[in-house]
């Protein structure tokens, strides 16, 4: 995934048009907070005009009760002004908060979709960021930055109107000021969501490095890596700051220099227009009005230089957030997808398979690798590390497609299939197992989210992992922490082989099932696998004596190639790798092989 966009030219606030159908899903909303901020706008822009009525009739009638009828319909103006604001800040929030919620929900689903490839480059950390930090602007976008532009943009232009319509003479010298002050704006506001996007990066980077390192404490401090990971985390963050600072001096500088500009053209108002009033020209009501007509449009005019750089970060965030959703998953669904009923016979074919991974610049993982299954056969695969072993699991389970050749379930090639619809018949207990911080139950029930609690039990005591989980303080509603930290690892395995038994799929995955367990555990838990694999197509990746013994057949791979293939005894007596591989770890005698 990418990181360092900053050079790509920003000249406008598009990337936030990515997002306009997130508000349209709320027209009802949207369409009563318009009307509250045309509502708030219009009333503001009265009051000026109740302010010269008041001063050329109230007060030149001389007339005390005129002029307390005049303050009472200002005080109702006033009243129904915070009334419209206040329902406009509800909608306009409401809005906000409800557009971060869905993108966040679609963002995540999307993430959910997209293949393992893309996970192989991209860090979880600087996603989360995204989620997070980026959303967070895309709120105030979409929300509050978005209703105040609004706002003041109607406030100004009418405002401008009425200045006009007070007094042309005067309101040349407050207009002639927009130019001034615009042409900054867009220019500051480039160098606003170049230096922000550039923060938001840097502030991801670090995100991903944290994830990382907190993820993995217990190595870091073993290391007493603590000061040095401090000190790499805290400089990231210093640069994304100095980032944010160059990007907060930018507005600091536009805000100031809009305000000299506005306020000096008020003062040469002020100074006509006093003048114009002892000449007769205009009256001081009209002076008044116009006076505050001139600080409204200046001040919805300085507001806008403001919200235009909330806008700019905004923008760096929408476009951080579209690439992500711009990224399509290589693992996808055909158009018309071929079924599998539920009683899939479980035939898997390697039919020449070759494979490598796109960052790799080793020779192929797997080369025209030929293997066929039949239904309810168990195959144990052995080998060296990196011999490809776990990779044919990837491409089973259609993690990756291969390179050259095509894998066949039950028949009909793995791209013709819906990927959900194939991981559905296939039942996986990986060697790295993952246990989520959620209660035993939960993470039981994985592998059938519909099942009822007995079936969960169920599946646990065929794991033979019923007694360690009804001996926790709360049994099966345990939670276990983050990646199961409260378990051991042989724990774990029996939780992620009671997923497998829950789920009861033709085909089963063993990778290395057993290799986290004490050989007592290894014998009760090998005992629920041999009835797991009984009726199932069976793949087992492994170096256990008790299961390899036990497979129809063995198939020896070497540097992604299948250099052997026969029975435990048949592979023994020939010598090769497979004779060699079990002296090394059994330690077995030369003549017996394992035996």
């Amino acid at each position: 995934m990418t990181t360092d966009k900053t050079n790509r030219s920003q000249k406008s606030l598009r990337p936030l048009i990515r997002l306009l159908p997130y508000i349209t899903r709320h027209k009802l909303m949207v369409s009563a907070a318009v009307v509250a901020l045309f509502s708030a706008a219009i009333i503001t822009l009265i009051l000026p005009a109740a302010v010269r009525r008041m001063i050329d009739f109230g007060f030149g009638a001389d007339d005390p009760a005129l002029v307390n009828s005049y303050f009472s319909v200002l005080i109702g103006v006033v009243c129904a002004l915070a009334l419209a604001s206040s329902v406009r800040y509800f909608l306009v929030m409401w809005i906000g908060e409800r557009v971060v919620a869905d993108v966040r929900s679609d963002v995540f689903a999307h993430m959910t979709y997209l293949s393992a490839s893309f996970y192989d480059s991209a860090k979880s950390g600087e996603i989360l960021s995204r989620l997070t930090a980026d959303t967070t602007q895309i709120k105030s976008a979409f929300g509050a930055s978005a209703s105040l532009a609004m706002r003041n943009l109607i406030m100004f232009a009418g405002a401008s109107v009425m200045m006009v319509v007070t007094s042309p003479r005067l309101s040349i010298i407050v207009l002639a000021a927009i130019p001034v002050i615009l042409v900054p704006v867009l220019g500051f506001g480039r160098q606003v969501r170049k230096r922000s996007r550039f923060a938001q990066d840097t502030l991801a980077d670090a995100s991903a490095y944290a994830g990382e390192m907190l993820g993995s404490v217990r190595t870091l401090q073993a290391f007493t890596y603590e000061a040095l990971s401090a000190g790499k985390y805290g400089r990231a963050v210093e640069t994304a700051f100095q980032a944010a600072r160059k990007a907060i001096v930018a507005r600091a500088a536009l805000t100031g220099f809009a305000i000299i500009v506005i306020g000096s053209s008020i003062v040469a108002v002020l100074w006509i227009g006093a003048s114009d009033v002892f000449a007769g020209r205009i009256t001081g009501g009209e002076l008044s009005q116009f006076l505050l007509y001139s600080i409204l449009a200046a001040g919805s005019l300085a507001a806008l230089s403001e919200v235009w750089g909330e806008l700019s970060q905004a923008a760096g965030a929408a476009e951080r957030l579209s690439e992500l959703l711009n990224v399509a998953p290589e693992i996808a669904a055909p158009a018309q997808p071929k079924t599998l009923p539920d009683t899939a016979r479980g035939e898997i074919i390697f039919d020449n398979v070759s494979f490598s991974y796109r960052n790799s610049s080793t020779l192929p993982v797997v080369e025209n690798f030929a293997l066929t299954i039949s239904p309810g056969e168990t195959v144990a695969v052995v080998g060296p590390s990196g011999a490809g072993k776990s990779t044919l699991f990837s491409l089973l389970m259609r993690y990756y497609d291969p390179v050259d050749g095509q894998i066949r379930f039950d028949g009909v090639a793995l791209p013709d299939f819906d990927p959900q619809d194939l991981r559905r018949h296939i039942a996986l207990v990986p060697q790295d197992t993952v246990v989520f911080g959620a209660s035993i139950a939960e993470n039981i029930g994985y592998g059938k989210p519909e099942a009822s609690r007995a079936e969960i039990e169920a599946a646990a005591k065929a794991a033979l992992a019923a007694d360690f989980i009804e001996a926790m303080p709360e049994g099966y509603d345990t939670i276990v922490g983050e990646r199961g930290i409260t378990l051991s690892g042989g724990q774990r395995q029996r939780i992620a082989i009671a997923r497998a038994v829950l789920k009861s799929a033709p085909v089963l995955l063993l990778d290395e099932a057993t290799s986290a367990l004490d050989a007592e555990s290894e014998s009760l838990v090998q005992q629920a696998l041999d009835s797991l694999m009984k009726g199932r197509t069976t793949l087992v990746i492994a170096h256990r004596l008790a299961t390899v013994l036990k497979a129809d057949r063995i198939v020896v791979m070497d540097q992604g190639k299948i250099v052997e293939s026969g029975t435990h005894d048949a592979l023994s007596k020939a010598d090769g790798l497979y004779a060699k591989l079990a002296r090394l770890q059994f330690g077995a005698d030369k003549k017996n092989g394992m035996s």
